[in-house]
This record gives C-alpha cells, sequence and structure tokens, in this order.
C-alpha cells in the first residue's frame, strides 16, 4: 500500500498542471477505494486479521509489450500510472542487490549470505534505532554497553561485531546509537569478511546504507507520539536542481527524537540529527556526490540492573539505580564524505570515496553492583547496591580514502566482474577514563534516583592512539557458461598502531601487522532464479583493533578466523519472494586467552567455534501479502582454553542457541494495512569463562523470551496516512541487551501513533 502511495506521488509530480490534477484523481481512487467512515473500517480489519493467512500464493500481472510509437505517445501525454493492486517489486521487503560495489552480483548469486533489512520495513515497524532494525536478522543477539565503550554494541554469528559497523562500505567506529533516520536499509554480510572490510568481520559486518539524491522531487515527513513519552519528526526532502548542471540535485534528511523507555521510567534518549548531499551528474557516465552526516544525543543512560548470583536480579523492571539529574551521555557525531564515479564505457567504472569522521563522548553512567556477600537466604530488602560510575571523555576521529575500479570483460568463453582497489586511512581515539569514590549506595529493591550525587573522582588513564592502515585488495567473479560461477578474492592489510598512556603508571607500545586474507567460492545455478554454493573464507582480529593496546597483549599476533559456508538461495513466485538456507562453521583458531605461567599477559591458546544453519524469506506471497522472517539455529563452544580449562565445550558469551523473526503485513481494501510479527533469543550466558559468580561458581545466564508487535496503517487521505505501532503486546518482562557486570531488560508494552505525509 505505501509502494502504491508513492508510485501516484511521483506520478503527480511529473504531470503538468491539467494533467496532474486528473492523475491525482486516480491515484486517490487506487490508494483509497473505500466509502466506509473510519469506525467500519476498523471492524473490517479486525475481522479481516483472522484470515491473514489465507491468502493465496498467485501472483502474476503481465504487461503487453508497447510498439516504439506506443511507447514515444504514451511517454509525452502521461507517465506509467500503477494498476490497482500492483505493487512495484523494488520497493517490497525483497532486496535485489547490495550497495557495495565490492559485491558485482545479484543477491541470489552472491555465494555468501547477506540479509538486508529495507527502509519500508523499518517505517513499518517504526524503528528509531539501529538496534531495532537489526532485530529483523536471525543470528543477532544485541549486547549492553561497556566500560570503555557506549553506543550499539552486538553480537553476530556468534562473535562480537561491537567493531564491525560500517557507514556505506566505510567503518563507523564512534561510540553512538545510531538513529535511521538517514538509512535507506541496513546490511548484514555474515561470516569473515577482511577481503572486503579489512581487520575484524569475525562473524560478519553491518552495513549502513546512507540515503543519497535522486533526480524525484518529493518533501516527506513524520509525526510520532507514544506512550512511552515518544515524541519523534523526521522530514526526507529532495529537490533536483538542473541549474546546477544536469543530474544535479539536493537531499536533506532531518530528526529530532525525545523518547524515554516503557517501564524503565528515568532513562530517557534525546537525538538531533540532519543530513544533506549534493549530487552532479546523476545520469550521465561522471558522478561527483558531497554528503555530511551529523547526529547529537543527550541521554539519560540506563545500565540495567545487576546480576544476583548467576541470574538476573528478582527486581520490579522500572528500577532505575542511577543518577536521574547526575547521569548522562552526550555523543556528537559529523561525518564528511565525498564520492566521485566515473564510467568509462559500459565495463569499466572507476570510484573514489574519501571521508573524515569526527566522534566526541561525554559520558558518567551507573553501573549497579550488589554490595557485600549476601548468600541465597538473605532477604532482598536487605540487600544493598553500589553505584559504579563509569567515566568517560573521548575524541575519536577516522580518515579514510577508497579507491575502486569495477571491470567486466571476458578470457574466452569465461566471463569477468572484476574489482581491485586500495585503502588507506588513520584513525585516532584520545579517551580519558575516571573513577568516583565515594559514591552512595541504594537499596536493591526501591533504589533512589533522586538521591544527590556525591564522590571523590580520579583520572585513571588518559589515552592517545594512532592507528594507519593500508589495504589492497583485488576480487574477481568468473562465469563459466550460464550455470558455473567461481569467486576469489585475496587483500593485503597493513595496520600499524601507536598507543601512549600519560596517567601513571605510564606506559607506550606500538604495534604493526601485516596479514592476507583471502575468500573463495564455487557456485551453481540449477536454474536461472537458484543457485548452490560453498563458499570459505578469513578474517584476522589485531591486537589494536579497538584502538587499544596494553602489556598483555602489545606482542601478540592477530588472531585468527575461517569460515565454510554451504548453501542456496532461489527466487520464486514470479522473483517476488526470496528464500534462502545456509549451513555454516565459523572458527577463531587462536583466540586470546591469560598466559598459564603469567596471567598478566595474553597468549594465542585458545580456540572458539560456531557451527550453525540459518532460514529466510522476504517479499511476496500474494500482491498484498508480505513477509520477512528468519531462523538461525547456533551450537557455539570453547574448544580449546589452557588456561581455562574447565570452561571447554561451553557456551560462547551472548550467543543464544535459537533465534527467531517474523514480520509480515497484509493490505486490505479501503486504505488499511495490517501487520505484526514476533522474535524470539534463546537463553544467553554473559560470559564464556570468567567472571564467574563468586556464591554458586557458576557463568551468569539470562532466559530466554518471545516479543509481539502488531502494526496498522490508515490512508487519511492521498497525502497523509496513520500508522499505530504496538510494542511487546503481552508486556514481557526480559532481558535484551547483556554484560557481565549488567543486564538491561527489555522495554515493557508502549503504542506509537505516526503520521506521515507526502508532497
Amino acid at each position: 500500500m505505501r509502494q502504491l502511495k508513492r508510485k501516484c506521488r511521483r506520478n503527480r509530480l511529473l504531470l503538468n498542471a491539467k494533467i496532474k490534477s486528473r492523475s491525482a484523481k486516480q491515484c486517490r481512487a487506487e490508494i483509497r477505494p473505500r466509502k466506509a467512515g473510519f469506525t467500519q473500517s476498523i471492524v473490517s480489519v479486525l475481522g479481516a486479521a483472522a484470515l491473514i493467512g489465507m491468502g493465496t500464493l498467485a501472483w502474476a500481472d503481465p504487461t503487453p509489450e508497447r510498439t516504439p510509437e506506443q511507447t514515444t505517445e504514451e511517454s509525452t501525454l502521461l507517465p506509467e500510472v500503477v494498476v490497482p493492486g500492483k505493487q512495484e517489486k523494488e520497493e517490497s521487503y525483497k532486496s535485489e542487490a547490495s550497495s557495495l560495489p565490492k559485491y558485482t552480483e545479484p543477491l541470489r548469486d552472491t555465494p555468501q549470505s547477506i540479509t538486508v533489512v529495507p527502509q519500508d520495513l523499518m517505517e513499518e515497524e517504526g524503528v528509531t534505532t539501529l538496534r531495532e532494525a537489526l532485530r529483523n536478522v536471525a543470528g543477532i543477539s544485541l549486547a549492553a554497553g561497556e566500560g570503555g565503550s557506549q553506543g550499539d554494541n552486538l553480537t553476530l554469528r556468534g562473535f562480537t561485531a561491537r567493531n564491525d559497523i560500517f557507514l556505506d562500505g566505510m567503518r563507523d567506529f564512534g561510540s553512538y546509537y545510531r538513529d535511521p533516520f538517514n538509512l535507506q536499509a541496513v546490511e548484514v554480510l555474515k561470516g569473515p569478511s577482511s577481503i572486503t572490510f579489512g581487520r575484524g568481520s569475525t562473524g560478519g559486518v553491518i552495513n549502513q546504507v546512507s540515503k543519497m539524491p535522486g533526480l524525484t522531487p518529493h518533501v516527506e515527513g513524520t509525526l510520532g507520539f507514544g506512550t512511552d513519552r515518544t515524541r519523534r519528526a523526521t522530514a526526507d526532502i529532495q529537490e533536483p536542481l538542473q541549474e546546477l548542471g544536469p543530474g544535479a540535485s539536493l537531499r536533506l534528511n532531518l530528526m529530532v527524537n525525545d523518547s524515554h523507555v516503557a517501564d524503565r521510567d528515568i532513562a530517557e534518549n534525546r537525538r538531533f540529527g540532519f543530513a544533506p548531499s549534493l549530487a552532479f551528474g546523476l545520469g550521465t557516465p561522471t558522478r561527483l556526490t558531497f554528503s555530511y552526516f551529523y547526529q547529537s544525543e543527550n541521554d539519560i543512560p540506563d545500565y540495567g540492573i545487576p546480576w544476583l548470583f548467576n541470574q538476573p536480579a528478582p527486581v520490579p523492571r522500572n528500577n532505575y539505580y542511577g543518577f536521574e539529574k547526575d547521569n548522562f551521555l552526550e555523543t556528537a557525531v559529523d561525518i564528511g564524505t565525498a564520492r566521485l564515479e566515473h564510467d568509462f564505457n559500459n565495463a569499466v567504472t572507476l570510484r573514489n570515496q574519501i571521508r573524515y569522521g569526527h566522534y566526541s563522548r561525554d559520558a558518567r553512567i551507573t553501573e549497579a553492583r550488589i554490595a557485600g556477600t549476601p548468600t541465597p537466604a538473605t532477604p532482598l530488602s536487605a540487600i544493598n547496591v553500589t553505584r559504579n560510575q563509569i567515566v568517560a571523555e573521548s575524541v575519536e576521529t577516522f580518515f579514510q580514502n577508497q579507491l575502486d575500479m569495477i571491470a567486466r570483460f571476458n578470457t574466452g568463453f569465461i566471463d569477468h566482474a572484476l574489482v581491485a582497489g586500495i585503502e588507506v586511512g588513520r584513525e585516532t581515539s584520545d579517551p580519558i577514563r575516571s573513577t568516583f569514590a565515594g559514591v552512595p549506595v541504594t537499596s536493591l529493591l526501591d533504589p533512589d534516583e533522586n538521591q544527590p550525587f556525591a564522590g571523590t573522582p580520579t583520572v585513571t588513564s588518559r589515552v592517545d592512539t594512532t592507528a594507519d592502515s593500508v589495504g589492497v585488495y583485488l576480487i574477481d567473479t568468473l562465469k563459466l557458461g550460464k550455470q558455473w560461477e567461481l569467486t576469489g578474492g585475496l587483500r593485503w592489510d597493513r595496520f600499524d598502531a601507536s598507543y601512549k598512556q600519560s596517567v601513571s603508571p605510564a606506559a607506550a607500545f606500538d604495534r604493526t601487522d601485516q596479514m592476507l586474507s583471502w575468500r573463495g567460492a564455487l557456485a551453481y545455478k540449477p536454474a536461472p532464479n537458484g543457485s548452490v554454493y560453498f563458499g570459505y573464507g578469513t578474517s584476522f582480529n589485531p591486537s589494536a583493533e579497538t584502538l587499544s593496546l596494553s602489556a598483555a597483549n602489545a606482542n601478540l599476533e592477530p588472531e585468527k578466523n575461517e569460515t565454510y559456508e554451504v548453501g542456496s538461495k532461489w527466487d520464486l513466485f514470479s522473483d517476488s519472494l526470496a528464500l534462502r538456507a545456509a549451513l555454516f562453521r565459523t572458527e577463531k583458531t587462536n583466540a586470546r586467552e591469560p598466559d598459564s605461567n603469567n596471567p598478566l599477559l595474553n597468549v594465542l591458546a585458545g580456540k572458539q567455534r560456531v557451527d550453525g544453519i540459518e532460514v529466510e524469506a522476504a517479499g511476496r506471497l500474494t500482491d498484498r501479502w508480505q513477509i520477512f522472517t528468519g531462523y538461525a539455529y547456533m551450537k557455539s563452544e570453547l574448544v580449546r582454553s589452557v588456561f581455562f580449562p574447565s570452561a571447554v565445550g561451553s557456551q560462547l558469551a551472548n550467543v543464544p542457541k535459537q533465534t527467531f523473526n517474523l514480520w509480515t503485513t497484509y493490505a486490505l481494501p479501503w486504505g488499511v494495512e495490517i501487520g505484526g510479527g514476533g522474535r524470539y533469543v534463546g537463553s544467553r550466558t554473559a560470559s564464556t569463562t570468567v567472571p564467574l559468580d563468586p556464591i554458586t561458581g557458576l557463568v551468569k545466564e539470562a532466559p530466554g523470551y518471545w516479543a509481539f508487535d502488531a502494526m496498522a496503517e490508515y490512508y487519511l487521505m492521498e497525502l497523509i496516512e496513520i500508522q499505530l505501532n504496538l510494542y511487546n503486546l503481552t508486556d514481557k518482562y526480559y532481558y535484551e541487551q547483556l554484560h557481565p557486570a549488567h543486564i538491561v531488560p527489555g522495554p515493557g508494552r508502549s503504542a506509537l501513533l505516526t503520521m506521515r505525509f507526502e508532497f
């Protein structure tokens, strides 16, 4: 339904005044063919909801071929008009290709698991953070903020991906909570991928795809109000600027957000952002785009509740252990990017992208910890918590130039799609961290968030880290006839880090690593709409991956990772539904762990493994019924450990055995669309080895959970729609974000009402 409305808007903008009037009437008829009133429509929605599973699997709408004369005449008089009930494939949940130039083939023919969360899905779910968008991806589990870094933290295919978040193919290093107001899609590329992204990517990579200028003018916006005191507004403005030359266009995205968290009454998220971009030469062989992204936040942060023994403390969900007036998280992100692309011909394209990013952070956050040594017999009312203050002030910078050449050619009967490139960059991090003594304690059952803050600060570290990196890569996809494809890639990286700590005891370390990474895959296409593949790839994690070094790891070689994956991808129902299944094994073959002879030093003696299976579906079952779903089963374990031999066989930290997600929508008559879904995350441990609970001697573990959401949209008029989202329908008390020292509950039941308008 949303796609129909957008198509009608495009038609309207392209017509002259007389034709515009007729087209607008036609669009209204297509979108809202109704006579019943609002109340009657809602009653009809409730009745039809019970029949949502009865949609047919047939979908066909052949379009007859047109003669050149017909095409010319129609393009002169009237642009294409949407047929009622027909939606555009490119605007469905099904994505056709990755946005990254290093991936030259359609997703169906790419021998790697890639999940794309599109903008339409995020809008229908009322997503306001990147974390919420990633709930749609099986194999991902959320982690809580840490002492050294805040912002988005997650585990992907069994391994932390805190440093594997990218923006348009370049690393997005900052410690901040990302808002999707400027995102066209979120791509999750699974499995070690150092040939395309450099260091990291043990379990995969998250790539955010920014909105970029186009040649169709539009003005879109939203206003949202929630029962959790959410107040949110966004705007998306695009205007071609032909006076600046052919293919020139300006786009501006804006966002302001002030929200609390349902049943976490004190926590508050205040964000502001704007993202202008200016493009020249769209639709021509030479294209130049300048973009700028700014986002700031001024939050009352929430590190949740403490662990009690080896499980979350059994306290009310709305308990807040911080200081409402004295805890804060303030961040500011400035990212400027310039991209130049030139097509020499239909076969060769040169692309250069250069970026500078500046990330600042100032935080004082309370982490509640159980005071003393209570026993299971101690009454909860007699237990107090200490308020550990996590204090950090930092500035990080990122500079990188990325040059790619994409060439398509053949050698005899073999067709090639080759990508070659070089990346050169510098990253810096200058955090200052402090601790507080004398902070007042509070009750476990009845904490006092209004208690005046007190404490004596001490600066414990003042760090200056600089890392220079160079990466050179070559990736080639060879088509051996119509059914076989062979992909091979090789990359060389140099990562040179310098670390200085000026607070006593002062320290300085330097570390240079040079690594080769590679990937190979073979795909067979038994039919044009499907493929079966096998792939192998490697990645590495240098000691200074997070721009930090210590005496424990400064002399260590990088950790090495490898993955094996067998999978199959199919496009069904006239290419409107994508199905994907994969069986994989990912291993960290030399994990860091303490030296058994000197615990102050690390050695590369551990081994970690994740075996898993994933199944996903995205797209249309009928012209009115869409689905986006995924399931992952992962068996994770510590395979080898010299320092923790008793932990061998243990489940890896924050890795549930099973994850499941479902979102589905159905377009009813009367201008109404309904949708809903759920997600399941299995039980997780907060760590693999230590810290163990000192009383029970067990690893801390959070139970699994189900959560369900629902949505209804009503097209009030041609330019305005009303959307109602209901979250956590059963008001489930669950634990979403884990850390060995604290755990953050998921939000309680809430509702969000959004008005969306377009011109």
